[in-house]
């Protein structure tokens, strides 16, 4: 085994390692910024927050999975979300499971089930949401475009 094949054993060691504690801080900022009622769900819905009050946005998740991989407009929508994210310093990374991401999210027993293709972590002001879970993928983020992955993709937890 040459020196090139151990480094890349143990890059890829400490990737996996990096991405399962960033899928569980992702969890946990969900969990509990739902319990504060900073969270906004929905692809229209994030775009009306952004539009509205884009210093209150504190993270943004966007998810996908195979069924909706090709969908155009979808796309599109990311593509708008992620350039804004960029424009205004805000940490957005990538999930690939929308359903295990709207189980996390929820939804009231008389409602549909949510769009969670797209949501975001809001804060009344910039000092009320101080979330360790945060400030971890905030880290989790700056390490990624450091090696120039931009929306760094996330796998969640199993359950």
């Amino acid at each position: 085994m040459t020196l090139e094949e151990v480094r890349g054993q143990e890059s890829e060691v400490v990737s996996n390692d990096r991405m399962q504690c960033a899928g569980r801080a992702l969890e946990q900022l969900l969990v509990s910024a739902k319990k504060q009622d900073c969270l906004t769900v929905g692809v229209y819905e994030s775009a009306k927050v952004m539009n509205v009050d884009p210093d209150s946005v504190a993270f943004c998740v966007l998810a996908t999975d195979e069924e909706y991989e090709y969908d155009i407009a979808l796309q599109i929508h990311f593509t708008l979300i992620q350039a804004f994210c960029f424009d205004n310093d805000i940490n957005v990374v990538r999930v690939s499971d929308v359903k295990r991401l709207a189980e996390i999210v929820g939804s009231d027993e008389s409602e549909e089930p949510r769009d969670a293709h797209c949501i975001l972590v809001t804060s009344p002001s910039v000092d009320t949401l101080k979330d360790p879970a945060l400030e971890e993928l905030a880290l989790f983020c700056e390490e990624s475009r450091s090696g120039y992955e931009w929306v760094p993709a996330i796998t969640l937890p199993e359950r």
